[in-house]
């Protein structure tokens, strides 16, 4: 059975629940200055690939397109996916990319991985640019056929087919489940709510084995880490940067931090007297819903 060859684009995004980002005066996002983390569609990806090395044995590289600092986010990335290669495209002419730009960056250093890919995952969206537009614009880039919204899927590596199941929205009716059965080598696009399933003890005996060997990796992550630049990859400069990106940012606006607006009251649940009062109050609570 021939190997399956699997990558997975993610993001370095802010971490919006500490309510601090930074901007650069051009209106471009300091991620020198941002708390950052694996973006969580992007980790749902790595889950989706991971499903592959389980059940196939497949073998993982995770790339991404930041700053040094996302050498954290890749060792996160193996510790939950067991990956074989690391990938870090870093350069400072990559800096202000749109979609269109970063698509560019991630085709070329897929391009310049040691294997040709059958798979390629990436998230359905990024919570700092909510597009969805960058694991599209990579498709094209590479030629793959591009399968979004995808809620399942099973690999047949004999026949190099993957049938996947998606959702679509079919004039106007959301949530429509189309299944469709395609020849390798596809980019699929996660929809968030895929969940794998390990259903055999084979599989589960696997799956313990990988998450082992897993965290023995991401101890010595950098081992696995190849760090490129837009030379080594053989960006064209044109198509990178702000250079080959026709987004323009007009105006950002900083997010406010969420205050609170529950309290929350600890009662001793040894205590009776307390909780006939909590009981009072649900039954209060109740009598003044009105249930249609």
């Amino acid at each position: 059975m021939d190997l399956i060859n699997i990558a997975v684009i993610v993001k370095l995004e802010p971490d919006f629940s500490e309510g601090n980002v930074s901007y650069n005066p051009d209106g471009t996002l300091n991620r020198a200055e941002t708390k950052n983390i694996l973006g969580p569609h992007s980790a749902i990806a790595v889950n989706a690939a991971f499903y592959a090395k389980v059940k196939h044995g497949a073998k993982i590289s995770i790339a991404t397109m930041g700053p040094p600092t996302a050498e954290s986010m890749l060792q996160q990335a193996q510790l939950m996916s067991d990956a074989d290669e690391l990938y870090l495209y870093s350069d400072r002419v990559f800096a202000g990319a749109d979609t269109l730009a970063t698509a560019e960056v991630l085709k070329s250093g897929i391009l310049k991985m040691q294997e040709k890919m059958d798979i390629v995952f990436s998230g359905h969206r990024a919570s700092d640019g909510e597009t969805g537009q960058t694991g599209p614009q990579t498709a094209w880039k590479l030629g793959m056929t591009f399968l979004g919204n995808v809620i399942d899927y099973e690999i047949d590596p004999a026949k190099r087919i993957v049938r996947v199941k998606r959702f679509v929205r079919l004039q106007g009716i959301y949530d429509v489940v189309e299944e469709m059965e395609v020849p390798l080598p596809v980019f699929i696009a996660i929809d968030p709510s895929y969940k794998p399933k390990f259903n055999t003890v084979s599989q589960r005996l696997a799956y313990e084995k990988y998450q082992k060997e897993a965290r023995v990796r991401s101890q010595n992550f950098k081992q696995y880490l190849k760090v490129l630049n837009a030379l080594q990859i053989g960006a064209d400069p044109k198509l990178i940067g702000i250079a080959g990106s026709p987004t323009i940012v007009y105006k950002v606006e900083r997010i406010p931090k969420g205050k609170a607006t529950r309290q929350a009251e600890v009662i001793d649940g040894q205590d009776k007297e307390q909780i006939r009062k909590v009981v009072a109050r649900i039954r209060q609570s109740l009598s003044t819903m009105v249930i249609k």
